[in-house]
């Protein structure tokens, strides 16, 4: 079954803290928070024709990263390619969202985030990728009843097994921000501000 949990399992806490420098509860607070915000741009993304198609090319280049259990391998991640990723999703809205996780607590500031979210794309993005083919749906079936990606991203925001669920999780990281910056952001790309 996918679930955030089954996602957040894929990363590599420990090797991404010492990529980064910081300790695993720091890196810890920082992914538990950026992924949901990484999965809510996609999913914005995906909701529209273009983007459903833009988004379905791009899994068929990362499905191998997520392989087996346990959790990626850093040194396996392009970074450069997660940067790419990073620009496609948030567009000129990407140093707002930066700077909104950054300012949640316990995260890292905004270096920490701005390093963390190109090493989290290409995770996330082979983790969809293997769901889609795992799960037994052809990328095409997906891309014509137009619901199995969004399906599959909304079922990544809409549950996880932590207290509060992942709308906790979003719904935390939207409060602590200053201003609401990173809610007005998300809620534009929501309301096809893109």
């Amino acid at each position: 079954m996918t679930s955030f949990d089954d996602l957040l399992s894929q990363v590599p806490i420990a090797q991404i803290a010492d990529q980064l420098g910081v300790d695993q509860a720091t890196a810890t607070t920082a992914v538990q928070a950026a992924l949901p915000t990484l999965l809510g741009g996609l999913q914005v993304n995906a909701a529209e024709p273009q983007g459903a198609a833009s988004l379905l090319g791009a899994l068929d280049n990362h499905g191998g990263l997520v392989e087996g259990e346990g959790a990626v391998d850093l040194e396996q991640v392009d970074v450069g390619d997660g940067e790419k990723i990073v620009d496609n999703v948030f567009g000129d809205e990407k140093n707002t969202v930066i700077s909104a996780l950054g300012a949640g607590g316990g995260t890292g500031g905004n270096d920490l985030i701005g390093k963390l979210l190109p090493i989290l794309a290409p995770i996330v993005l082979a983790y969809l990728a293997k769901q889609l083919t795992g799960g037994g749906a052809a990328p095409q079936q997906t891309q014509t009843s137009g619901g199995g990606l969004g399906d599959l991203l909304g079922g990544l925001l809409g549950g996880s097994s932590n207290s509060g669920g992942l709308g906790g999780v979003i719904g935390e990281a939207l409060s602590k921000n200053a201003g609401g910056a990173l809610g007005s952001v998300l809620g534009g790309l929501l309301g096809g501000k893109r």
